[in-house]
């Protein structure tokens, strides 16, 4: 912009010390075209610049410029619940099962092979559901009251190992966006002992104590969006996986009592 500026300003010196403008009239015209269309070019071939440092570099400025204290523990926070999101989702995903086949295989075998058959069934088998199956037909030779409190109490157990580390990544989605608004504050605090020092108010004084303070705020905020997302995953993943485990153990206490007649 200031090239283009000093552009401007030559142009216009060069309009007003021409002495006899009716006589170079077109001459003045061709001149000031060609400097309006050097200015054009100036200005793409910085716009040019600009789009080239992409949205990862801009970031990392961005992030630079917030400073290395809150900024450094908001990043903390987002890698460690990305973490846990991650492994959450992968252990998630391995105990999902096809409860309607699993089902079909143990009703199958308790017709062809009775409880040992189809507790071979479900030790092949990984997931929840099959861990509760197994613990209900382990009890089924004692009485089906006795499967049906082993099959409530497993499930307690493994929802429990469902929900795991989860409370560790709802801290981080609570701490992240407060960790933002202290940074925030102590800039403002920050802007405001400068402007009492001096005794006037400045804007090119505060305007960077300020930026920092907006900075962290957006920050922990991107953190807290980005957790909030994984953990609204794992959440309905795991709401899955416990109704599946609630109908299969219903289901088996239904195969048991039929087996025993």
């Amino acid at each position: 912009m200031k090239r283009l500026f000093s552009i401007l300003a030559m142009a216009g010196l060069f309009v007003l010390n021409t002495n006899t403008v009716s006589a170079k009239a077109s001459a003045i015209v061709s001149n000031l075209s060609a400097t309006v269309a050097t200015a054009t070019i100036m200005l793409q071939e910085e716009a040019a610049d600009e789009s080239a440092k992409g949205f990862t570099q801009v970031l990392k400025e961005q992030f630079i410029q917030g400073g290395a204290g809150f900024m450094g523990i908001v990043l903390l926070c987002l890698i460690l619940g990305l973490a846990v999101a991650i492994e959450r989702i992968i252990y998630l995903n391995m105990a999902s099962t096809n409860t309607s086949k699993l089902k079909q295989q143990v009703e199958d075998a308790l017709a062809s092979g009775g409880v040992e058959a189809a507790k071979e069934v479900c030790r092949n088998t990984k997931g929840p559901v099959a861990s509760i199956y197994y613990q209900g037909l382990d009890r089924a030779g004692e009485s089906i009251e006795s499967a049906e409190k082993a099959v409530v109490a497993y499930g307690g157990v493994q929802m429990g190992q469902l929900e795991k580390n989860v409370s560790w990544l709802s801290l981080f989605i609570a701490i992240a966006p407060m960790l933002g608004f202290m940074g925030t504050v102590i800039g403002m605090i920050q802007a405001f002992q400068k402007i009492s020092a001096v005794g006037n108010l400045s804007a090119s004084l505060i305007a960077g104590d300020i930026q920092v303070a907006l900075l962290t705020t957006v920050f922990g905020l991107i953190t807290a969006i980005i957790l909030q997302i994984f953990y609204n995953y794992i959440i309905a993943k795991i709401d899955t996986i416990v109704n599946d485990m609630e109908d299969s153990s219903i289901t088996l206490i239904d195969m048991l009592v039929d087996h025993k007649k």
